[in-house]
């Protein structure tokens, strides 16, 4: 199976907190056997091994073995990056600090995720399928749907989510083909493309409140 590339672990603030749940650990484990050895070599008792479980226990709390496992380690990974991303916009006030935010959060969250970074360097042929033809509009519609509800309040719905899927399709073209002009990981540089590109193409010239 292949794992779609928004698969985002909070890398940001550190380590993510251990937890004693069987289940947290299996999908801990999952991410960082993913990030050593790639899907194709990781198995399922390498992820169970690293959980400290057994290869039983792994099966009872995810019947249907890998695929089942990876699956809701990919899902945990995106609910992560959108709590993440939802504890940096919250309380933020203008179009400008949310565009920003998204694009530095965004930018850093997929640079950082080592699982994600060995699968692209090492097995893209497990992701890059995910970033064309009909499976790209299902990230496009995450992306609407993480990034829609912070742009409404400036932009109105169906507004929203177009930019949404916008920012969304700049993140991955910047973070899979790295720019010498812009590095959007930047606070600065995604300030300075904000203000030059997005706010322009969204009819909003300034925006600094």
């Amino acid at each position: 199976m292949a794992v779609t590339p928004l698969a985002f672990r909070d890398t940001t603030d550190g380590p993510r907190t251990t937890t004693a749940a069987p289940s947290a650990r299996v999908l801990g484990a999952t991410i960082t056997c993913l990030g050593r050895w790639g899907l194709g070599k990781t198995t399922l008792d390498d992820i169970a091994r690293e959980a400290g479980l057994s290869r039983a226990t792994v099966y009872r709390l995810f019947p249907g073995g890998k695929d089942t496992v990876v699956r809701a380690a990919v899902d945990a990974e995106l609910a992560a990056f959108e709590h993440g991303l939802a504890a940096r916009l919250t309380g933020v006030g203008s179009l400008e600090e949310v565009l920003v935010t998204t694009l530095t959060y965004a930018t850093r969250s997929m640079r950082d995720h080592e699982a994600l970074q060995f699968l692209l360097a090492h097995e893209p042929d497990q992701v890059l399928p995910h970033l064309a033809f009909g499976n790209f509009d299902q990230v496009l519609a995450g992306a609407a749907l993480i990034g829609g509800p912070w742009l409404q309040p400036h932009l109105g719905a169906e507004p929203a989510a177009r930019a949404a899927e916008w920012v969304a399709r700049i993140v991955l073209s910047y973070a899979l083909s790295p720019s010498e002009f812009f590095d959007l990981g930047d606070d600065g540089d995604a300030r300075t493309f904000t203000r030059t590109f997005l706010l322009p193409g969204l009819g909003k010239a300034t925006d600094h409140g």
